[in-house]
């Protein structure tokens, strides 16, 4: 699969290896590949992240990807879902963290534990890389790009797909400020 990928894309992989490794991650999932395309400064991704406003709102970002982390991969859209059955999602992580230390509902449930030499890709993350290449396909081209991987991070339902909602960036979004750009190199 990876013979396919552009070197914009290698380079968001290789980034959420680097973001892994960085938080003490004991994977790479969809919130390091999302970090990593917010990295690229000079890209087709990066491009349609800087049209979107969400390149602006990095740290809005990131804050969002953490608390998801922390919540034991639970959304926002989701916690809210539950406040409105009574359950404070917020509340319960501050037991759980209370009782367990901080970060006990890290999704990948490595709290604590020391660093690995090689990071494996969560299935949510194997899945968005199984998308892009799908999309690529769909779409007629013969590369994966970074803007594949963003596309099929903001299609997904995990957190990373959420997170770029919550910042408008929905799938419909990212497909449309991708077109648009394109059509701008083409004229």
């Amino acid at each position: 699969m990876f013979e396919k990928f552009t070197a914009e894309a290698r380079a968001v992989v290789r980034g959420a290896v680097e973001h892994a490794d960085r938080t003490g991650s004991g994977t790479v999932g969809e919130p390091e590949l999302l970090l990593a395309l917010l990295d690229r400064t000079d890209s087709p991704a990066a491009a349609v992240l800087r049209a979107l406003g969400v390149h602006e709102r990095r740290e809005s970002v990131a804050d969002a990807l953490a608390a998801v982390r922390r919540r034991g991969g639970v959304s926002t859209a989701d916690a809210a879902a539950l406040a409105g059955l009574g359950i404070d999602v917020d509340a319960v992580v501050a037991r759980v963290e209370q009782e367990h230390g901080v970060g006990a509902l890290a999704v990948d449930g490595r709290a604590g534990r020391r660093k690995r030499l090689r990071r494996p890709f969560t299935v949510e993350a194997k899945s968005v890389l199984e998308r892009a290449l799908r999309m690529a396909v769909g779409r007629g081209e013969r590369h994966l790009g970074d803007e594949h991987l963003l596309m099929a991070l903001a299609a997904g339902p995990g957190p990373a797909g959420a997170v770029l909602a919550d910042h408008g960036a929905t799938h419909g979004d990212v497909v449309r400020a991708l077109e648009e750009s394109r059509g701008r190199r083409a004229s």
